[in-house]
């Protein structure tokens, strides 16, 4: 039967009544959680259930026990937290809800995905879910499987995927968009790692249902994944777009074994008129009987109902090959109609070559909703619906439906819709799983999860009461007398043996024959019955024959069977034996039974029947077999058995089938069976099956083994098999052929002493079956003598290697000669060579032994462990570790030194015991003990110091000891030195010391008491008294007291006092007269200053009154003029051209722009074969990266060039970025590792002093040329425009290149210069009678009026399509003549030996005048004709002491200027200054468009390119590895971003544009480009009065944006990783699309020229590299030279 798909959709919750009648006393078993319930699996083969919920997965049995349980939160994570936690920041306990649950029973695992880090999965014990299989959260995103979202719903289901001929068990997901997520929609997911792949990993990479616009516009809300007939099926509902809330309800397909979703197919689902249910909520597969299995929806109408839709999975799937088939063949059209959404040009059969689509075919595919799947909701029902549950029985469809009121109802489509138990739960049904064999149905209620019966047929005791139920699962059990479904009643299938309920039929028993039965016969019993139906007036009577053989006895005498029968009133009491329910097989077993049974030699049963057929009461009679021949049976040989049966007269011998086993020979129970009924019969047969190719693998082993097993060596099957099976045609008798040559595997050791003398192992095959087969060993063309006794058949050969003549070779291979003249030589090859000792650490040791040596050489693996013997004086060295350059040895005895050293020591221990002598600093490791008497030894703590022993003894010997105070012992308990003596607190030197005297110098004054106990002792007779103590190691003793006398005081106090203040009154007065006079002074001196600085502070109050009105005139206009004409970006070539080659020597006249080279024709086609080789050699990364290196290592290979060869490899790489992107991360690899050990770190990438640090900068100009298109180039460019609007407001200065509007101090116009603005009628010329109004100033010089009105009349044209201002001519006309304008003539004013250029106001050109445009071949004539002598403006043009608006400083001036007072410079300088109050009002005016540009670069919030986030995870990899501190990694990251690239890009627009950057402009830019590289910076800008006014100016907001900088490099950190897949498909898509565009062929020919220059350090350098050997790199190097530059070589 074909499967059938239910579906469950809803609409939203909203109580409802129940009036139906319902069902009492069912019993529930519950099982209640502390969070709520997210899923619920249950494991098909165990039957055990999991929850899981928040924080918490569970383990339940089938009966809802708790079994196990593992906790999953909460945990300490963030919403942009990247994985591992510990990594991020404003981290806080957050519950991890269960996202997905899948059990993988064929590795015994849970498959449990929550909603942290990132949705990481991990995989549970089935067993035991307390036990973590796998879990890891630093593999990055491509292991982020699940959402953090709550409202976000994940599905999956198990599936297989086959690559390489290895087959893997995989899971499908389906999951939303969360705004944190990951964007695949679909993605499979592996659950073991396989080369690159890890756990977890979506291995399949499909655009098709993975793009990051689709997925966040159109809201996927999953609801179920199945697979059925070798598809996947996802049901879900989407929303329309990002606008429209209204949900559909799709179901998709895929192919299983799709490897790129090709196949992915959507078709939509709509049920009930007009669509009205339209949003899935759940679901459920079925094989239905009669019915279908069912599907519900949701409405977005405000209708309170849900509805139960049903379709079949052949009409689904027969619609969707409808869509693929009108794509591939009928252009998208079915009927005639367009059906599809998307879909490309006819593919005529298609469909059938390519089932699961092809990379060329359209995908994925959808229908339109005009050709949308209906149904008719079969079901409707208020309120609303939450989960469904299918069960077939008896061919009806049961449908489980629980709502969101805790209802469950059992819905039978042909009969009824009730109930399914009483009451409610609090909340609502979200799951629910009908299973056959358990009859139960689960539902989860937040924190509850229960288990029902879907039937209550036990509980009616009566067939009248089991009727009235007209349930599908019951039925009345006639013979059990019973309610029961189908399958529980043993003779249901017997005519009338089960009566179903919804038949209203029951049956009464009117007779019963024979009453009674004994247990020793199997015999057959009739009934007869009387049916009644509740229906009709019918009644019938029917019998029914059967046997009671079946009946369980467990009384091992007799029992009674009781039949209890609706409307039977007798009991019937037979008894029965226990011969029938005996489990005895065998006919020996029977007649030795202790229950006297008897043995039926017809049907092989154990009875104790005797009147029926032949019956064996005796073992000597039974049937059996034994003496098997042969014994030795080969395998794969049919042979012959023969054996001795007894008393067969009844049978037939049947064969032994074949068996397989892995050892040479195995021990085989032979038995028979009876033909007929295939029974065994009783046999003692063993015979012993063997295999001549097990353990026996070449010939010679062959020939080895045991005769008796007749084995031979089959040259034919190259193997050794039983003789019989040998098939030689006759030619020869197995048994003599010969074996074939030796082979040899392997040598060992491989390497060996010129002198010969160790032994070596020579394995292989066929070496020979004795000892003497082996005629002679050669090893190197030196005889090797064979060591018999060591010899192994066929594999092991050991021989002892003579020595080799010095001249002679050292090296060859190894021959082996056996009987037969049969030799067979190595493979590999021995070396003969010495060992060479180079260092023996350490060189001294004592005599003694035991010290641990290194001997440091080459060549130490000479010879085996076994063969090296180190002796050290005569004395031997113990091996212990054997290296190729190093061997460590313990000498091979060990001594103990024994100092005995005689002396006093306190028993309170602490004294330092010092053993003076010579060689100590010989000892690595030394241990001493101090002996007492009558005392153990106490091992004390040891300080080796160079050539005596530090001995601190810190323990002390327990002895009780009373230290007599009269003072003995002093000189034998310790030294002057060691003493201390204390009177009171004070320490005292010790200057004597005797054995019974001590003598010491006491304080001056009386000190204070050392401790407390003496300071409380007030005794009378002592009033002055301190105590002397001795203190000795650990030890301290009182020895007696000393008393101090008070003495008087001989100064008078009162004299004291006036001596001193007298003199510091009169010092005190005499200053504040001094700081009186001081002060008055001073403010006068302040009043005069203040005067002065009210005037300047009123001049500067007019001034900037005035620039604040400018400022807000001009900030209205801003916007206006900006939104006009669209931006100038620049093509991809173009771009890249400007920011490789720009900078060059030639500019833009450099040959990568203009694609320009010099070949001869006859020679195109011979260099562009050969630069094709070139270019396949640059793709040699061995090639490449020892040609960069010898670029390097040449000392002429400087800065400029190195920027230039990295922009040529760029070009010639860029068809191959993933390529490109591996050298550079080599490259840095290693430059980082010098900067890291030998240079200071943060100075890395700060300077293009590498070639790869200009690949790094260009490849971010590369990945970030997008990036700049669709978010930073427009506030980029709004930026330049604002700038340039500003500065052109006032008047520029066209010689000294200063403005008075500007950023920067020095390019800031110090003269206050009076100007109007006009507005001029421009008409060009021959491009119609339009005029177009222009704003200039009358103060432009005529070439600054040309550019502006070039600018607003051309404004929707790049820069590059404009006219130049030398390529047209400007001509006023007042009147009826024209007069042409030009910047300097003869009419130009002369001001002493400087000429000013002409202005509009020197030609007095007035407001609203019309001047005409036209190009210079246009007005040629009328311009020589206004000229008088065309030498003379030659002459005036070539005149280079002009100005425009400030004349320079001459000599003259200068010694005018010297004249002045002092007080006029110092004014002068004074009111220079106020014009700095410019800047800020240009910096106000600028404000926000340098803030939007900020925001644009170093927002993370927004989209970050991916190769940012592939770089920095780079550094930051990398710093953990070298261990570098945060402000190095910052540095990194500034010097590879924002000073590599983001400064570039705003000092120089004309990169990214169609622009001309001024120089004017370019300094304003300057000053913002400083402030961005100061924003990126960690150490602090101290500012002061003399700090530049260019930091000045953006000093308030340089916190801001450094703050803005570490947000965007934390923001960064945060997110989710980019793979190395995920970048090489972006960087393969960058190459697809641009690569066509480069001079590609002009980049490898340049890089060629570097390759000739340099050539012989390229093919010095590659004849040193043996992978460039193995390559041939030298060879492909020379022929490309040989066809580049026309050379005849010896090749």
């Amino acid at each position: 039967m074909a499967s059938w798909v239910s579906f469950l959709l809803f609409l939203f919750c909203q109580s409802i009544s129940q009036a139906q009648e319902v069902i009492s006393s069912i019993p529930i078993i519950e099982f209640t959680t502390e969070t709520p319930i997210n899923n619920v699996v249950q494991d098909p083969q165990t039957g055990r259930i999991y929850l899981g919920a928040v924080n918490t997965i569970f383990q339940l049995g089938p009966s809802l026990r708790l079994e196990a349980r593992a906790e999953t939160g909460p945990k300490e994570d963030a919403r942009t937290c990247t994985p591992p936690a510990s990594a991020c920041q404003d981290t806080k306990l957050l519950p991890n809800h269960n996202k997905l649950l899948l059990v993988h029973p064929s590795n015994g695992s849970l498959i449990v995905c929550g909603s942290r880090y990132r949705g990481i999965c991990s995989l549970l014990n089935l067993t035991n879910v307390e036990q973590q299989l796998y879990y890891s959260d630093s593999k990055g995103e491509r292991t982020y499987v699940a959402s953090i979202e709550d409202n976000v719903n994940v599905v999956g289901v198990m599936s297989n995927y086959s690559k390489d001929g290895q087959t893997f068990s995989v899971f499908l997901v389906g999951k939303g968009y969360g705004s944190l997520d990951s964007t695949k929609l679909i993605s499979t997911r592996i659950l073991e790692d396989f080369r690159d792949w890890v756990v977890f990993e979506s291995i399949i990479e499909a655009s098709t249902v993975q793009t990051t616009p689709f997925v966040p516009r159109y809201l996927h809300d999953f609801r179920h994944a199945f697979k059925e007939d070798g598809f996947v099926y996802f049901l879900f509902s989407r929303t329309l777009d990002g606008t429209d809330n209204k949900n559909l309800t799709y179901v998709s397909r895929l192919c299983e074994d799709d490897h790129h979703y090709y196949s992915h197919t959507e078709l939509q689902l709509n049920c009930g008129p007009n669509n009205r249910y339209n949003k899935v909520q759940a679901a459920y597969v079925a094989s239905p009987g009669k019915e279908l299995a069912r599907f519900m929806t949701e409405s977005d109408d405000d209708d309170s109902d849900s509805a139960l839709c049903m379709y079949s999975l052949n009409s689904i799937n027969e619609r969707l090959v409808d869509i693929i088939s009108a794509c591939y063949s009928d252009s998208g059209k079915i009927s005639g109609y367009p059906g599809i959404v998307v879909c490309g040009p006819n593919q005529k059969d298609m469909l059938e070559n390519f089932k699961c689509g092809a990379d060329f075919l359209p995908s994925p595919l959808a229908s339109k909703p005009r050709f949308a799947l209906k149904a008719d909701a079969v079901l409707t029902k208020l309120g609303l619906l939450t989960a469904v549950a299918i069960a077939v029985e008896n061919d009806h469809t049961i449908a489980f439906l629980g709502n969101n009121q805790g209802e469950v109802f059992k819905v039978d489509f042909l009969l009824y819709l009730k109930p399914l138990f009483e009451g409610r739960v609090n909340g609502g049904i979200k799951y629910a799983s009908s299973k056959v064999h358990s009859l139960i149905i689960f539902h989860i209620v937040m924190l509850q999860i229960s288990k029902v019966p879907v039937q209550t047929c036990l509980q009616k005791k009566d067939c009248q009461s089991c009727a009235k139920l007209t349930d599908p699962y019951c039925g009345w059990c006639v013979l059990e007398g019973r309610c029961t479904r189908r399958s529980e009643c043993r003779r249901a299938e017997e005519k009338n043996g089960w009566l179903w309920s919804p038949r209203q039929q029951c049956v009464k028993i009117v007779s019963f024959y024979p009453p009674s039965l004994s247990c020793k016969k199997t015999q057959k019993v009739q009934r007869c019955f009387s049916f009644h139906s509740f229906c009709s007036l019918s009644h019938f009577v029917s019998c029914i024959s059967f046997f009671l053989s079946h009946i369980a006895v467990h009384n091992p005498t007799y029992m009674h069977i009781t039949q209890t029968c609706t409307d039977l009133h007798s009991l019937n009491s037979v008894f029965m034996c226990l011969c029938s329910t005996v489990c005895v097989f065998r006919c020996m077993s029977c007649v030795a039974s202790q229950w006297g049974c008897q043995w039926n030699t017809f049907d092989h049963t154990c009875s104790d029947m005797d009147d029926i057929v032949l019956m064996l009461s005796q073992g000597g009679k039974c049937p059996q077999f034994e003496n098997p021949d042969p014994v030795l049976i080969p395998v794969g040989y049919k042979t012959r058995i023969s054996f001795e049966g007894i008393n067969l007269d009844l049978y037939q011998v049947k064969q032994h089938e074949q068996t397989e086993f892995k050892s040479p020979e195995t021990n085989v129970l032979f038995y028979v069976k009876d033909k007929e009924s295939g029974k065994k019969m009783d046999s003692t047969l063993n015979v012993t099956l063997y295999n001549c190719s097990m353990g026996r693998e070449d010939c010679s082993l062959c020939k080895n083994s045991d005769p008796k097993y007749r084995c031979v060596w089959c040259a034919k099957q190259k193997a050794c098999v039983y003789e019989k099976l040998c098939n030689t045609q006759g030619l020869e008798d197995p048994s003599d052929i010969e074996c074939p040559d030796p082979q040899i595997t392997d040598i060992i050791p491989r390497f060996g002493p010129m002198l010969g003398g160790i032994s070596i192992t020579i394995r292989g095959s066929n070496l020979g079956i004795h000892k003497e087969d082996i005629k002679s060993i050669m090893v190197v063309g030196e005889p090797c003598i064979h060591q018999e006794e060591k010899y192994s058949v066929s594999t092991s050969v050991v021989c002892e290697i003579g020595p080799v003549h010095i001249k002679n070779t050292h090296w060859g291979q190894v021959e082996v000669e056996v009987k037969g003249g049969k030799r067979g030589t190595s493979s590999m090859f021995f070396t003969y060579r010495d060992p060479i000792p180079e260092e023996v650490k350490p060189a001294r040791g004592p005599k003694a032994g035991g010290t641990l040596i290194t001997i440091s050489g080459r060549f130490l693996d000479t010879g085996s462990r076994d063969d090296v013997q180190v002796t050290i004086g005569g004395v031997d060295c113990t091996v212990l570790q054997y290296l190729c350059v190093t061997q460590v040895c313990l000498c091979s005895y060990m001594l103990c030194v024994l100092v005995f050293i005689h002396m006093f020591v306190c028993f309170s221990g602490g004294r330092n015991i010092v053993v003076t002598g010579s060689g100590f600093d010989l000892i690595q490791t030394a241990v001493m003990k101090v002996h007492g008497d009558k005392s153990t030894a106490i091992e004390v703590s040891v300080f080796l110091i160079y050539q005596h022993l530090l001995i601190g003894l810190s323990l002390a010997l327990l002895i009780a000891f009373a230290f007599p105070l009269q003072g003995r012992g002093f000189s034998k308990a310790m030294t002057a030195k060691e003493a201390q003596a204390f009177v009171g607190d004070v320490p005292c030197q010790v200057n004597t010391l005797q054995d019974d005297k001590l003598f010491l110098d006491p304080p001056s004054t009386q000190p204070r008491a050392r401790s407390r106990r003496q300071r409380r002792d007030t005794r009378p007779e002592l009033p002055f008294c301190v105590y002397a103590q001795i203190k000795f190691g650990k030890g301290e003793w009182v020895v007696g007291s000393v008393q101090y006398e008070k003495k008087k005081n001989d100064l008078s106090f009162y004299i004291i006092i006036p001596a001193v203040i007298v003199p510091m009154l009169l010092i005190i007065t005499i200053s504040f007269y001094c700081y009186r006079r001081k002060s008055q002074q001073a403010e006068r001196e302040y009043e005069k200053v203040k005067h002065q600085l009210e005037n300047l502070e009123e001049s500067v109050r007019d001034r900037c009154k005035k620039e604040f009105t400018d400022l807000m005139i001009e900030m209205e206009d801003h916007t206006n003029d900006l939104s006009e004409g669209r931006i100038p970006f620049l093509d991809y070539k173009n771009y890249t051209d400007r920011v490789f080659f720009l900078p060059s020597k030639d500019g833009a006249n450099d040959v990568m722009i203009t694609g320009k080279l010099d070949i001869p024709e006859a020679r195109r086609v011979t260099v562009t074969q050969a630069l094709n080789q070139f270019s396949n050699l640059l793709n040699s990364k061995t090639f490449l990266i020892n040609f960069i290196r010898t670029l390097e290592r040449s000392h002429d290979f400087n800065a400029r060039a190195k920027v230039y060869f990295a922009s040529l490899l760029t070009v010639a790489l860029h068809g191959k970025l993933e390529y490109y992107t591996d050298i550079m991360r080599t490259l840095l690899l290693e430059l980082m590792e010098e900067y890291v050990h030998s240079k200071n770190p943060k100075l890395m990438l700060r300077r293009s002093e590498t070639v790869v640090e200009r690949m790094l900068c260009n490849w971010m100009s590369i990945c970030l040329y997008q990036f700049l298109k669709d978010s930073a180039g427009e506030p980029l460019y709004k930026l330049f425009r604002a700038i340039k609007h500003q500065i052109e407001k006032g008047p520029v200065d066209a010689r000294v290149k200063k403005a008075k509007y500007t950023l920067n101090d020095t390019g800031l116009l110090g003269d206050d210069v009076e100007y109007s603005v006009l507005t001029l009628q421009v008409l060009v010329q021959g491009e119609g009678p339009d005029v177009t109004p222009v704003k200039v100033l009358n103060c432009d010089t005529i070439s600054q009026v040309k550019e502006k009105i070039i600018e607003q009349v051309y404004k929707n044209l790049p820069y590059s399509l404009r006219p130049k201002v030398d390529s047209v001519t400007l001509e006023w006309r007042p009147g009826s003549t024209g007069q042409i304008l030009s910047d300097l003539d003869l009419t130009s004013q002369k001001e002493g030996r400087w000429k000013r250029i002409n202005t509009l106001a020197h030609y007095n050109v007035r407001d609203n005048a019309t001047l005409v445009l036209s190009r210079v071949g246009h007005t040629q004539q009328n311009y020589d004709q206004n000229q008088e002598n065309h030498e003379e403006r030659n002459a005036l043009l070539e005149d280079d002491k002009v100005f425009h608006l400030v004349r320079p400083t001459d000599e003259l001036d200068e010694i005018k200027s010297k004249r002045g007072s002092i007080k006029d410079k110092s004014m002068t300088k004074a009111i220079t200054e106020i014009y700095l109050t410019r800047l800020l009002s240009v910096k106000g005016t600028l404000q926000q468009f340098v803030d939007d540009f900020f925001r644009s670069v170093l927002c993370s919030g927004a989209v970050v390119p991916p190769a940012v986030k592939y770089f920095f995870d780079f550094l930051d990899e990398q710093a953990m590895k070298h261990q570098v501190d945060e402000e190095t990694i910052h540095i990194w990251k500034t010097n590879s971003l924002p000073l590599r690239f983001w400064v570039n890009i705003l000092k120089n627009p004309h990169f990214i544009f169609d622009v001309h950057v001024s120089e004017v402009v370019d300094a304003s830019l300057s000053v913002i480009a400083q402030t961005f590289m100061d924003a990126c910076t960690k150490s602090e800008h101290k500012l002061s009065r003399d700090s530049p006014s260019n930091k000045l100016l953006y000093a308030k907001e340089i916190s801001t944006y450094k703050k803005m900088v570490d947000d965007y490099y934390k923001g960064i950190r945060q997110m989710v990783p980019v793979s190395d897949q995920d970048m090489n498909t972006h960087l393969a898509e960058v190459s697809r699309s641009h690569t066509d565009k480069l001079n590609t062929q002009v980049a490898l020919h340049q890089l060629y020229q570097y390759a000739s220059k340099y050539y012989d350090g390229i093919i010095a350098s590659l004849d040193e590299d043996p992978a460039a050997q193995s390559k041939q790199l030298t060879l492909r190097l020379q022929q490309i030279a040989a066809a580049l530059e026309n050379k005849v070589t010896d090749l």
